[in-house]
């Protein structure tokens, strides 16, 4: 009988750690071990709720701490870089580092590097790894294995970065003891993330190698339960970069996969890796348990509407960074945050914005040059750089500064300045095929802006799109049609400007867009091209917008087809004339081919001919 009590006291105890331990299954092959793992990427500065009401830090700290509580595992929370860039929080980002302290309060272990935490060149970084650690706070461990090699050790601010990432410290990877579980996480940078990095000052590895290299050492030197790459690569369409980095690389249980501001609404699997992206901007939490025998269980992206109540805490933390943006930065420009500067009668598209920023771009250099003022041909603002939209009601200077929000000038100042440059005819040309055709390859290259505008049929060869364009009336002395050897004045902000550029490469060598000066030389440091205010200080884009928006009492979108229009026609005349070099080399090729075709057929025709001539001979005399 008290073997019997033992027995059924030993089958209790079982069944109590069986229902406090629901993580633990015992598997035939031995303990299947569950990690919870909550996951951000491309977070931007998003410490309030957009404009269309979703998201910010604010809502992301309740939701974790609602997530942490229920589950029922090993939990640990991380970040696939970008988490600065996007608001006017970022204009404290060198000196407060609100960013990395935000994610540090709510609990965040480990973070990676996107291209933006680089938008303040290597000193801006420094500076903000400095004082995230001057802080005192909590803060997140900071991964990143293959971009901390600097082209230049003696570029200016890459020995300060050099040391703080040795002072912070930025490492290839940590480890994390949970439970008994052995979590090791390391980050890299993608192919397309450095390419938007131009002033990184650093020297992409590439990030296959990389990961190898970091998992071999993981594996040699801890016994881990999971391997996590944080990496700000990037999928798209289900494939991308980290798709191919999931292929060739073995050991990695899972990718969060930031930079490309993917939603996935299921993980992609591959070569035994997961592959997680929750969406941009805290408008998500993502979390995905997995299981140390390569599946998971419990993927869910949870979004922050107003249903998920702001954290008191995280609302302290971001008043008190508010404040400080209001007196280090915006009373500059007699500005405040929530400073209503006008009112949108309609919600504008991101086109409709676009175009809206061209024209006032062109507004604030008229009335900041006077009578010295230069026409400009064509103020553009390519999709790329827009992060938001205007939506209907009143328009604050927070919501103005977070539609033109990215990177700095010479200064180091935030937000990138305007810069004036010259383009030929030709090349101004090509910068609107570059519209009609790259943007469909690359969406963040499609062209909006105010001055010029231009006709593209979608239907004719690739590269060879647009069928006409000319300077818009709006310019007067300048109105007219585009003449391939004069030189038109373009106004963009400066990161535009540099990847005018890289035109010739994006299109195959094809199109060719080369920036001059007034003198038509081409333009080697687009920095010596920056705009100034009356001020003397960089004329940036977000405060020329601003200043546009705050003369207006209302603004109206109007139809994008007033800048540019599609004019569908599979008329054959349509779609040869006017004829540009593609369509002209697709039509010699073809011709050629043509003409080989028909050489082929006369050349074997010929052939049977004179085979069967010589049949009919050698009959004639076998007859004889």
């Amino acid at each position: 009988m008290r073997s019997f009590s033992k027995r059924l006291s030993a089958l209790a105890l079982l069944l109590t750690l069986g229902l406090a331990l629901p993580a633990l299954t015992v598997l035939a092959d031995g303990p299947q071990v569950a990690l919870t793992v909550l996951f951000t990427h491309d977070t931007h500065d998003h410490f309030y709720p957009d404009a269309a009401d979703m998201g910010g830090y604010t809502r992301l700290a309740t939701a974790l701490k609602e997530a942490r509580e229920k589950a029922q595992n090993t939990t640990i929370t991380v970040d696939a870089g970008d988490f600065s860039m996007g608001s006017l929080f970022q204009t404290v980002y060198a000196t407060d580092a609100p960013e990395l302290r935000a994610l540090g309060a709510m609990g965040y272990d480990v973070v990676t590097l996107g291209n933006h935490e680089f938008d303040y060149r290597p000193q801006g970084l420094a500076d903000m790894l400095s004082a995230a650690k001057q802080s005192g706070d909590p803060l997140p461990a900071l991964v990143q294995a293959n971009y901390k090699t600097p082209k230049d050790p003696t570029a200016p601010g890459v020995s300060e970065l050099m040391k703080a990432f040795d002072n912070y410290p930025v490492t290839d990877y940590t480890v994390i003891e949970q439970n008994g579980l052995t979590i090791a996480v390391f980050g890299v940078m993608g192919v397309d993330s450095d390419e938007c990095a131009p002033m990184s000052g650093m020297v992409l590895e590439p990030v296959a190698d990389a990961a190898r290299r970091v998992v071999a050492e993981i594996k040699e030197k801890v016994n881990p339960t999971f391997i996590i790459c944080l990496s700000h690569t990037g999928t798209v369409g289900g494939k991308g970069e980290d798709y191919e980095l999931a292929k060739a690389v073995d050991g990695i249980d899972l990718i969060i996969s930031g930079h490309t501001h993917t939603t996935l609404a299921e993980p992609i699997e591959v070569n035994d890796t997961l592959i997680v992206s929750c969406g941009p901007y805290t408008k998500n939490l993502g979390s995905i348990t997995i299981t140390s025998d390569g599946g998971y269980t419990d993927y869910s992206l949870t979004p922050l509407d107003p249903s998920v109540p702001a954290d008191p805490g995280m609302e302290a933390l971001a008043q008190s960074f508010k404040t400080e943006v209001d007196e280090n930065y915006l009373s500059q420009f007699g500005l405040s945050y929530d400073q209503v500067i006008t009112t949108a009668t309609e919600n504008f598209t991101i086109g409709q914005t676009g175009n809206l920023i061209g024209e006032a771009y062109i507004d604030t250099i008229k009335a900041l040059e006077g009578e010295n003022y230069v026409p400009i041909a064509f103020a553009v603002a390519p999709d790329g750089v827009i992060r938001d939209r205007i939506r209907k009601g009143e328009v604050t200077t927070s919501q103005a500064f977070d539609i033109l929000s990215l990177g700095s000038g010479a200064d180091g100042s935030p937000g990138y300045p305007l810069v004036s440059v010259y383009l030929t005819g030709k090349d101004l040309k090509n910068a609107f095929e570059v519209d009609a055709s790259v943007s469909l390859l690359m969406p963040a290259a499609e062209l909006f802006g105010a001055g010029s505008w231009w006709h593209y049929n979608p239907n004719r060869m690739l590269l060879d799109r647009v069928t006409e364009c000319e300077i818009s009336t709006q310019d007067g002395n300048i109105a007219g049609s585009i003449a391939d050897n004069k030189l038109y004045r373009v106004v963009a902000d400066l990161y535009s400007g540099q990847m005018l550029g890289t035109v010739q490469s994006k299109s195959f060598g094809i199109l060719t867009v080369t920036p001059r000066d007034e003198n038509g030389t081409e333009i080697t440091n687009f920095e010596d091209y920056i705009l100034h205010d009356a001020q003397g200080r960089e004329l940036k884009a977000w405060q020329a917008f601003a200043a546009y928006l705050a003369a207006q009492a209302t603004v109206t979108p109007q139809p994008v087809e007033t800048v540019k229009r599609a004019i569908p026609s599979w008329n054959p005349i349509h779609l040869l004339i006017p004829m540009g070099v593609p369509t002209l080399v697709v039509l010699l090729v073809m011709l050629a081919l043509i003409a080989l075709m028909v050489f082929i057929v006369h050349r074997v025709r010929t052939r049977k001919a004179r085979r069967a001539k010589k049949a009919a001979k050698r009959a004639e005399k076998n007859k004889e």
